[in-house]
């Protein structure tokens, strides 16, 4: 009777012991990281839904990352417009590595999301503290006189050739800015990417299809200019198929 009275309770401690695995291992939480993308995995996509069975969730940031931590037992997936993906179990995600998804999702069909490039923004800042008397310069030909008057500015009128000089190198200023700035944007690493067109055909895409100043800065958001970077690509590359000329319609400025 002893004897069963001990394997009782070793029965007992070992079932308890179990018993704490398992909700350990149900209670462990791994950290899962990632990016998503459209359908054609070119173009990160922010404010998607990262979800989960118990509830937990977050969503992508302004450059589609996302993080969150999760239950080995629970299971993740994500949302979009409506749209759900598969489920993914947490315990079959390989630990370590980042969890990128893309969406059946074109970049046509995104909502506005304003996206200015930031190191481009720091360089013009540098550049116009360097200028900013010619920037900023700004003939002032009328001035207050006494008694609340006005009259005018003789060494505005009589410094003519000056006030010229200043407002021509502010204009060249301003268009090697804008100039700068469409370089930045319209480079050949993105066109590349987006298009796929290589060089030598590249470098003529380049000059014949540069976007306008105006143009991408109208763009209501970076999809809208890539779609437009898109297009032309697909005509560049059916121009050259069928041997057409290779011209193009200028953005129009606005």
């Amino acid at each position: 009777m002893g004897g069963k009275g001990v394997n009782l309770k070793k029965l007992h401690a070992i079932a308890t012991v179990l018993f704490l695995l398992l909700c350990g291992r149900a209670a462990a939480q791994v950290e899962i990281t990632g990016t998503v993308f459209d359908k054609s995995q070119l173009f990160a996509m922010p404010g998607v839904s990262v979800l989960s069975n118990s509830g937990i969730g977050t969503s992508t940031d302004s450059a589609g990352h996302y993080r969150v931590r999760l239950p080995l037992t629970d299971s993740i997936f994500f949302s979009y417009l409506g749209r759900h993906t598969a489920k993914i179990a947490v315990k079959r995600i390989a630990v370590g590595y980042p969890l990128d998804m893309s969406l059946d999702v074109h970049i046509d069909s995104l909502p506005l999301v304003v996206v200015r490039p930031k190191a481009y923004r720091y360089d013009s800042l540098e550049n116009r503290d360097e200028y900013r008397k010619v920037f900023e310069y700004a003939p002032d030909y009328v001035v207050g006189g006494s008694g609340g008057g006005v009259g005018l500015n003789l060494d505005m009128l009589f410094g003519a050739k000056k006030n010229r000089q200043m407002l021509s190198l502010q204009r060249r200023l301003i268009e090697e800015e804008q100039d700068k700035y469409v370089d930045y944007r319209f480079n050949r690493t993105l066109v590349k990417k987006i298009t796929g067109i290589q060089r030598p055909a590249l470098e003529t895409f380049m000059r014949l299809y540069r976007p306008t100043y105006d143009f991408i800065r109208n763009c209501e958001n970076d999809y809208e200019f890539y779609k437009y970077i898109k297009d032309c690509g697909l005509r560049f590359q059916q121009e050259r198929r069928l041997n057409l000329p290779l011209d193009h319609p200028h953005p129009i400025e606005n």
